[in-house]
This record gives C-alpha cells, structure tokens and sequence, in this order.
C-alpha cells in the first residue's frame, strides 16, 4: 500500500457527515500533486456494486458505484498497475476483475476482464502476495454443523483469469485475511483469537493445515475484519452479531513483535499491547472488515449492521475510546473495504 498524507484535508469535506478542525499538522492543497490518488473501495452484500470514494481533491470529492452482474459480493482489492477491481462475488461464487477502473464514471457496467470458475461457496475476504489471490470460505466443509472448519482457496492471476491452484482446509471457521510478508494472518471466527500461518504460498497442494501459531487477543469477543500497514494491525470486534451497536475495533502497533512475543496459545494482553475503539459515538456494531493508513493513522470499516450498513474512518485513531468516525457515509450492506493511495 502506497500512502501519502492527504486523509487530513480530506476529512472536512461536505461529502461526509462530520467536520474536522484545523490542525498544525493539516496539509494544504499546494502541497497535494494534481495527479496524486487516494481512494477507498468498499464491497456490497446488498447488490454486488463496488464504490469508489475519490478522496485526492478536498474541493471535489467524488463518489462512484459501478455495475455488476453480481448482486452479493465480499472481498475488494485494487491493482494499481493494471488498473484493474477484484471482488469474490458471493452470487456467482467466483472471483472476478474489471479493468479501467480510473477512467469508468459513476452508473455504468464495468468490463469483465478476468475471472475464475465457480468454485466458491460462501467467500468472504481476499488476500494478495504477487500474482497469488487466496480467498477466505466459511462454508461449511465437513457438513456438521457442530464442528468449526473453513477453507482457503488460493488462485493464481494470469493475463487469461484466475486458476484454482489449490485448496487449503483449516480446523476453525474463517473470516478476515491478511498477508504480512509471505505469512498468511487469519481471524478465528467465532472466538478472539487469529491465527498465523507461515510462507503460506508455498503450500501448493489440496491439503488440511494447522496454523503455524494461534493467539487470542485480550478485550475482543468475536473477531471478523482484519488489516495491515507498516508494522500496525487493526482487529475488529463485532461482539454479538445480532447487536448493532456494540462492536469495535483494536489497534496494535509493533505487532509483529507483540506476536512474537506470545507463546503458541497464550493471550496478548490488552494492556501496553492494544488500543480499543467502541462505544456509542463509533456507529460500530458489526465492523465486518477493516483496512489501515499507517501515514495519517486512519482507519477505515466496512460496517454491517448499524443503519444497514455504512463505511467509516478514524483519524488519528490511535487516541482510542469512544471516538466518532471523521467519515460516515451510508452503504447498504457494506460488506469490505480496501484503501489505496499514492
């Protein structure tokens, strides 16, 4: 991820609900290229349609959604070089990628460039490292309900589409995923815990793994979004799912460190380790996915559930509590959220 800090200048905008003050820190337009980017993509489970929020110009915010022939979709990632939009279509239980995204206005059907057979079942994150796309599934796998499995479904990208490469089943249910390096970090739906799986492309065959460490995090009831950027995780927590207002999210800087420094099953405390947002100011109840800028210390999430859905960001949200978002912008059935700049 390529970030440069615009997000301060952004935020006050009209486009959104709240204002934000002047800061000594701010940045002026003089000091935004013309042809610098910064846009946030978000999923929907409500009609498949990606949104584009263009935040590069303060004094022309914009906001696009696209056409799909999907109507569910979960998982979101933008390829800069190519120009090209990736989302797991959970109607059509497949990945699919539309190109020239930069120059396609708002309400029109985006171009079909790549995608995959319909091998999918329930998918719900995706994760990239180079030409691999691994999908995140919680279907059920074994077909008993009382047991927790999931699955991995890793695909190779070529100039020609998505080829299943192979299918990786795990011992817990799935969610959120994210690569740091070549390490694979999963949630551990249903519980507070994530789990670390090392080098994860170098597993190439149809194959049932364990985690090459699994942790719980201190403070989080029932883990789902997850993302990464320059030494800082963002967890989130939806807490009850049937509950739309009590959700959250934890910041741990440094956290490859903090991992290591838990032993396999132990708990990474909240206390020097986590910083928490929650409370009735977040609009959080079903934080779904979650994405980072370390540059500006902003936060973005898709949230489920609190007014059927919407798409948040917390500035400087390393001061913890019960913050309001700087962004809240209603998306019905937000289901994931992907930030780029450069």
């Amino acid at each position: 991820m390529k970030t440069i800090k615009i997000l301060t200048i952004i935020l006050c905008s009209s486009l959104f609900i709240y204002s934000c003050s002047d800061d000594d820190d701010s940045v002026t337009d003089d000091e935004v290229s013309e042809d610098s980017r910064a846009e946030l993509y978000a999923s929907s489970n409500t009609n498949g349609n990606p949104t584009m929020y263009d935040l590069s110009d303060s004094d022309n915010i914009e906001t696009k959604t696209f056409l799909t022939l999907s109507t569910d979709a979960e998982g979101i990632y933008y390829d800069e070089d190519e120009d090209q939009l990736t989302q797991a279509s959970r109607s059509m239980l497949k990945l699919n990628t539309y190109g020239d995204i930069s120059v396609t206005e708002d309400g029109i059907n985006l171009d079909l460039v790549l995608e995959s057979s319909a091998d999918l079942e329930s998918p719900r994150d995706i994760a990239v490292n180079g030409d691999i796309f691994v999908v995140s599934d919680n279907a059920d796998v074994d077909g008993d309900p009382n047991t927790d499995d999931g699955r991995f479904f890793v695909y190779t990208k070529t100039a020609s589409g998505f080829t299943l490469r192979n299918t990786v089943e795990v011992s817990f249910a799935v969610w959120g995923i994210e690569f740091v390096g070549n390490d694979l970090f999963a949630v551990v739906d249903k519980t507070s815990d994530i789990a670390q799986f090392s080098d994860f492309s170098s597993v190439t065959t149809n194959t049932t793994v364990a985690p090459t460490k699994q942790i719980t995090v201190e403070g989080i009831v029932r883990t789902h979004g997850i993302g990464f950027d320059d030494g800082t995780m963002i967890l989130t927590d939806i807490g009850d799912a049937s509950v739309d207002s009590d959700g959250g999210f934890h910041i741990i800087s440094n956290f490859q460190s903090k991992f290591n420094g838990v032993a396999d099953g132990e708990t990474l405390v909240v206390a020097d380790n986590q910083i928490r947002v929650s409370g009735g100011s977040t609009f959080l109840g079903n934080p779904v996915s979650a994405d980072y800028d370390a540059d500006s210390d902003t936060v973005f999430i898709a949230e489920r559930a609190n007014g059927g859905g919407r798409v948040l960001a917390f500035v400087d949200a390393s001061e913890g509590g019960n913050i309001s978002p700087d962004i809240n912008n209603e998306l019905s059935g937000a289901s994931s959220v992907y930030y780029y700049s450069e």
